[in-house]
């Protein structure tokens, strides 16, 4: 098994040095598409027509007099979006353009962060609040961005083989790192480069004390998503080539152990469910949209899908372009930050993700 380094603390490197690694790694050029408004415009209407109510229960969550936000645009397929509130910043992932970019809440403006980026996808921060990024191919590895801009590597094989592609990962409170590694970006010279699959598709944690890498599970067919409870006592994975229709699975989760495997919530009528996140009170928030099948009805299905712990769906925010990744942030953690193929649209929400309360 690869044995990675163990994190390290740096007591003297501040972290907000890591706000300005990017400018390290690659010239930081402004897109000027801050407030972009081609082909789309926001409703001036309170309620957001594009907030649909599927069960009361979601009112409770809506603000009335929040509307969907366009934040930029010009990008091929956006991923893996991660909030900095310490720098009042996002980043995310611009695969197909093999680049990572910046959105800026102070300025508005979008820049880019990190070019080349090895065809990064998911994103997180880990306890010390460094950059880890799934970088789904060249190198296929996951990785850490010090505060000084450094790059070091996490993992980049199981096994003595290298991983497929990365696709999404997570940070627990004891340090674990959890990601999930499918073949997405090995079949196609478009979000990374066509190479032979040498592993199962599969999801791993690296230990946050030792740096240790194990396998977790591999029976998934393209594990995709994936995300915690706040309490941790629940972890939620996306089978995104289980077929007929995508799946989102439950776990209890304990000490780095999973069990109890169950369906939670199955995407019918050719939807498509993505990267996601969970909310304070035990709902998901889900990246949606068509899978693509000519049956499909994409105007119907892009946005963002929200359901109650139980797997219940209960509201649905409707997007001109797919969802394919969302995080909670802002100062509250109360803003909704959707990367949706072309575009990074916001709405603020009277709820907020997991870690901010």
């Amino acid at each position: 098994m690869s044995k990675p380094e163990p994190h390290k603390t740096t007591d003297l490197m501040s972290r907000r040095q890591i706000l300005t690694a990017g400018a390290a790694l690659s010239a930081t050029a402004a897109f000027g598409v801050g407030a972009a408004h081609a082909d789309w415009e926001p409703s001036l209407r309170y309620p957001d027509p594009a907030i649909e109510i599927l069960d009361p229960s979601f009112l409770d969550y809506r603000l009335f007099n929040a509307s969907v936000e366009r934040l930029a645009t010009g990008f091929r397929w956006l991923e893996g979006p991660v909030w900095f509130g310490d720098g009042r910043f996002l980043l995310a992932s611009d695969i197909a353009n093999n680049r990572l970019i910046r959105w800026d809440e102070t300025s508005g403006m979008t820049s880019t962060f990190r070019s080349p980026s090895n065809y990064s996808n998911g994103n997180t921060r880990d306890n010390h609040g460094r950059l880890i990024t799934c970088e789904g191919s060249i190198g296929r590895r996951v990785t850490r961005t010090e505060y000084n801009g450094k790059i070091t590597v996490l993992a980049d094989q199981y096994d003595g083989k290298p991983f497929n592609s990365p696709n999404d990962v997570v940070c627990t409170r004891s340090g674990d790192i959890w990601f999930t590694d499918p073949p997405f970006q090995l079949g196609n010279n478009y979000e990374g480069r066509i190479v032979k699959q040498e592993l199962p598709a599969a999801v791993y944690r690296i230990d946050g004390k030792t740096g240790q890498l194990d396998k977790i599970l591999d029976d998934i067919a393209g594990p995709n998503g994936l995300a915690f409870s706040e309490d941790e006592s629940r972890f939620f994975l996306v089978e995104g080539r289980a077929k007929p229709n995508r799946l989102l699975w439950e776990f209890e989760h304990d000490h780095g152990k999973l069990a109890n495997k169950k369906k939670l919530i199955e995407a019918q009528n050719y939807g498509a469910i993505d990267g996601f996140a969970c909310d304070i009170h035990g709902n998901i928030w889900a990246g949606w949209g068509s899978s693509g099948s000519p049956d499909g009805n994409p105007e119907a299905l892009d946005g963002v899908r929200i359901f109650d712990p139980q797997g219940k769906p209960i509201g649905h925010i409707h997007l001109p372009e797919r969802c394919a990744n969302l995080c909670f942030g802002g100062a509250q953690g109360n803003r909704l930050f959707m990367a949706s193929s072309h575009s990074l649209y916001a709405i603020y929400v009277n709820t907020q993700g997991t870690g901010f309360a």
